[in-house]
């Protein structure tokens, strides 16, 4: 999905941290699995306010949304506590293939991945972690299969709440339920994550971080941060073949 060149959407700041809107296809700092890229999050964010910025938690370059940076390195230091505790909350809305459960959790073990290996090599060098998502199914869509012999296809969009906080935990889980996400490269379907692509007129991995919801470090207050989802995902939901099995809960993250 092309970046806007000045895409800086800040949600919010105050003199300890800032949260951007994150687009989809940036990734957060430097990688050594994409070296050619020469814009980041961190750099965006540094440029904008003009001072340094420590990043405190990740998002897939795939994923857009909100985003948490610390101004200082002890309101890092404490950010990160909350989130090594997992005492924030992560809601994400995504388009699977398929349609799950009404709701479930999955509870599957993912080990790490290691970047530098091949696909096929990575996360097998360590042993598994506990993982746990939570989800919920928001709507359903039945339509034309793109993928002949089946005369239909089945999608889904879902709210899904990771409890833990391994890499890529998400698009792993789902894929473990045999419902990967659409736009996935590395764990979905090229046929599927094509058809999507033609048919929306946009080529991303369909995951969006919606909302925060943590402890403020130096406060103390409740804070909740909430990223309404692209145009993308408005287009999207404007099929009318949709069936909606929670439509309060698919606004609040669309951001409605």
């Amino acid at each position: 999905m092309p970046l806007d060149s000045d895409a800086c959407k800040v949600l919010h700041l105050d003199d300890h941290l800032v949260a951007m809107d994150k687009p989809a296809g940036l990734l957060v700092h430097r990688s050594p699995i994409a070296r050619a890229d020469t814009r980041f999050a961190v750099q965006m964010l540094r440029d904008h306010l003009g001072c340094t910025v420590y990043p405190v938690h990740r998002l897939d370059r795939g994923t857009s949304g909100v985003l948490l940076m610390a101004l200082d390195p002890d309101t890092a230091q404490a950010l990160s506590r909350q989130f090594e505790a997992h005492a924030v909350r992560k809601h994400y809305l995504a388009l699977v293939r398929g349609w799950p459960a009404a709701h479930g959790e999955i509870d599957h073990p993912l080990r790490r991945i290691d970047e530098g290996a091949p696909r096929h090599d990575r996360g097998r060098a360590t042993d598994a972690q506990p993982a746990l998502t939570c989800f919920r199914r928001l709507a359903r869509l039945e339509c034309d299969s793109p993928l002949p012999p089946h005369p239909t296809a089945r999608y889904a969009l879902v709210a899904a709440e990771p409890r833990s906080g391994r890499q890529h935990q998400i698009r792993r889980h789902f894929k473990h339920l045999s419902h990967p996400l659409i736009g996935d490269a590395t764990y979905g379907k090229g046929d599927h994550n094509r058809w999507w692509a033609a048919r929306l007129g946009v080529a991303r991995l369909w995951l969006h971080a919606a909302a925060l919801h943590l402890t403020h470090p130096v406060t103390g207050e409740p804070l909740t941060l909430r990223a309404p989802a692209g145009p993308e995902w408005r287009t999207l939901r404007a099929d009318p073949g949709w069936v909606e099995d929670d439509e309060t809960a698919l606004d609040s993250l669309l951001g409605r």
